[in-house]
């Protein structure tokens, strides 16, 4: 894995100290109030071209160099000394750096390395060190200079992980990242924006800005992961010579939360060969992971090791960070396009300029509603951060304030519905055409006649079109009282209006779940569709539910619930116009593999299982719908990504034998890949 970010050469002594400059101010700004203007990307690339061109002019490298300073400077340094100098990892970006790396311990070593490399995520968050007192919580110490930081005490008691005080009444000095989970950071910025400030960048730098803000109104809570532990004088609470996991686990035993703590934990491999593999193992998590990572950190795990290999003035010379590709950039939001849903809803899209993102070029992003808009105070022209992972679709964090230009404009909301020009209902934060599904009903329908929703194989664009326009089709009610006649006048062939009006009349017989999606309830797809079928069994018992109770259904929280009853009251005519035409309502109950008089528990019970590529045999034909049903079905959920936490895919021999990339993930990750036959064999009673 490589960092797909153009390089960039310096190719004088005044761009090198511009660069210098630019790395100065970038830091400068995220140790104040955490809002630099450079995102981890564009500053490591320029962070590389410094180094590189210092490396070919080592008699002109600037005193200010980030190069020369731990954590690339400047951070307040404080007057508070640190026990031992708190360093900062160095990084590699490819395979063949870390083995250069690791080179480059054994040359130290005088032999190769023997006591196995201990890997771990690199948490994007700020260092700290953390004093105890006879068990109870005295001082908390950011990195700063490495031999002297700044006192932030005063976020004692807000720090999820680093408790006030120890299971046990020791005296110890911890040091960790401290962050924001993903959940904090919205968190953060929702309470953020309600006190009038601007929402942070993003989690890196709101949380140093966070850490050193004395004077807010409201608190916001931070996570902490201890990655090592040092004894204060006059303490003797570490085991002498203990191995770097041997110490995680003692601190925990403490009650300190520690690195080991994460959902990917921390493993020691004999190779570098094999901490590649986890590398790529950790990445492929990433996405799925509680809080933001940049890397993953590769480290000598025996405490002999450590010591004979030694420390740089900056780093460790026996650990280091291996960077991933950004998921996070910043670029200017150029304009803001509006559009209406099938449902109704005016949705708006960030048009941005090109920027390259976790591997991919982003133009468009995802803005949430127009009252999120203003609540984030976003302009065009503005510098914006881009946040993406994995297939995440792109989102837009927030401006950064600072680089605002002056001719920048508010984001113009719209006074009419762009589809039709109508009046538009603004009782909610996600702005919807008055007209409702109207607006939008030659989309609708041709939405709901799709193969996994009522699978009415021809009706397509042109034909629906002529209906809705024939007045034939108001909504989706009407579909199924079209004659014959109809149907030919729309399609302007008798045998086509004949297959139509064959597969409609089949359609009155599918499953609830089939119906209600095919009714694009705001809110709800092919899957939660399935899932409040299958909980009330009927479409009266649906339409009798109130909030509290489809809140009993998997997937629906407290802002989703009200929307789908009031979208079922309004709804309510067309459900007549369904009961009338004989259209089923009620959803068949799930088969029961029994053995004996006891019930056997589903094959997929709590497993996530990722489809990918064209079925085969008894699955030939399924579409991505289908087979997440057939998933849900069967008692799993389906997943989009391959996860260390996938428990099948399922995928079709490829044509000679060349993998896709989910299937190589697959077998990096150890998750077991089944094909169309093999699947269809596990879940056949589910096949009907």
């Amino acid at each position: 894995m490589t960092i797909p970010t153009t390089e960039l050469t310096l190719a004088s002594q005044h761009e090198y100290e511009q660069a210098v400059l630019e790395l100065s101010q970038a830091a400068r700004a995220y140790h104040g109030e955490g809002d630099s203007p450079l995102d981890d990307a564009t500053y490591d690339q320029r962070l590389r071209a410094v180094a590189a061109w210092e490396a070919a002019h080592p008699d002109r490298v600037s005193e200010d160099s980030p190069t020369q300073l731990v954590g690339a400077g400047p951070a307040s340094a404080g007057d508070v000394a640190h026990t031992t100098r708190l360093l900062s990892l160095g990084n590699v970006f490819s395979p063949g750096d870390l083995l250069a790396w690791g080179d480059s311990v054994d040359r130290r070593l005088g032999r190769p390395a023997a006591g196995g490399w201990a890997t771990e995520v690199k948490l994007d968050g700020n260092a700290v060190a953390a004093r105890y007192h006879g068990g109870r919580l005295t001082q908390i110490i950011q990195r700063g200079s490495g031999s002297h930081g700044e006192d932030i005490s005063h976020v004692i008691g807000t720090i999820v992980g680093l408790p006030s005080r120890l299971l046990k009444p020791v005296t110890v000095e911890v040091r960790g990242e401290v962050l924001f989970s993903r959940d904090q950071f919205e968190h953060a910025n929702e309470v953020r924006l309600a006190h009038g400030a601007e929402a942070f960048a993003n989690a890196r730098n709101g949380a140093s800005g966070t850490l050193r803000a004395r004077n807010r109104s409201y608190r916001l809570p931070l996570t902490f992961y201890a990655y090592s532990a040092v004894d204060l004088p006059g303490a003797s609470f570490l085991p002498r010579g203990a191995s770097h996991t041997e110490v995680l686990e003692v601190i925990a035993a403490a009650g300190v939360q520690t690195i080991a703590d994460t959902p990917t934990g921390v493993r020691v491999v004999a190779t570098l060969a094999e901490a590649q593999q986890r590398i790529e193992e950790i990445a492929a998590q990433r996405a799925s992971l509680p809080f933001e990572i940049d890397g993953v950190v590769v480290k000598a795990n025996d405490a002999s090791e450590q010591e004979a290999a030694g420390n740089g003035s900056r780093t460790p010379h026996w650990a280091i960070a291996f960077k991933l590709p950004a998921v996070e950039r910043m670029t200017v939001l150029k304009g803001v396009t509006w559009e209406v849903g099938r449902t109704g809803i005016i949705a708006p899209t960030a048009e941005l300029e090109p920027v390259e993102v976790d591997g991919s070029t982003v133009s468009r992003a995802t803005l949430h509603n127009p009252a999120d808009i203003r609540r984030r105070d976003l302009h065009l022209g503005d510098t914006v951060t881009v946040h993406k992972a994995g297939d995440v679709i792109p989102k837009i964090e927030a401006a950064v304030a600072a680089l605002r230009p002056a001719d920048a404009k508010l984001v113009p909301l719209p006074e009419q519905c762009p589809n039709c020009g109508g009046a538009i209902d603004k009782r909610q934060e996600r702005w919807r055409c008055a007209k409702g599904t109207a607006c939008r009903l030659p989309a609708l329908i041709e939405y709901a006649a799709e193969r996994d929703k009522l699978d009415i194989d021809g009706m397509g664009k042109k034909y629906v079109a002529a209906l809705v326009a024939d007045g034939a089709v108001a909504d989706l009610g009407d579909l199924f009282s079209l004659s014959v006649e109809q149907l030919t006048a729309a399609s302007g062939s008798a045998k086509r209006g004949v297959k139509l009006a064959q597969q409609i009349e089949q359609a009155k017989a599918l499953p609830l779940n089939r119906i209600l999606c095919a009714l694009g309830i705001l809110g709800t797809g092919r899957s939660m569709s399935r899932r409040i079928a299958v909980h009330f069994g009927s479409m009266e018992n649906i339409r009798g539910a109130d909030a509290a109770a489809l809140r009993q259904v998997e997937g629906i929280g407290a802002e989703k619930a009200p929307v789908i009853v009031e979208q079922m009251a309004e709804l309510a005519p067309v459900i007549e116009k369904l009961i009338a035409a004989g259209v089923n309502m009620s959803e068949p109950s799930e088969p029961q593999e029994t053995s004996g008089a006891a019930a056997v528990q589903r094959p997929l019970e709590a497993m996530t299982v990722v489809v990918t590529g064209k079925m085969t045999g008894p699955l030939d034909g399924w579409g991505r719908g289908d087979m997440n049903a057939l998933i849900e079905k069967a008692g799993g959920r389906a997943g989009s990504s391959v996860t260390a936490r996938t428990a099948y895919l399922v995928a079709a021999p490829a044509a000679g034998g060349k993998l896709s990339t989910k299937a190589v993930k697959a077998q990096e990750l150890g998750v077991k890949v089944l094909t169309p036959e093999e699947f269809a064999e596990l879940v056949s009673v589910y096949l009907g």
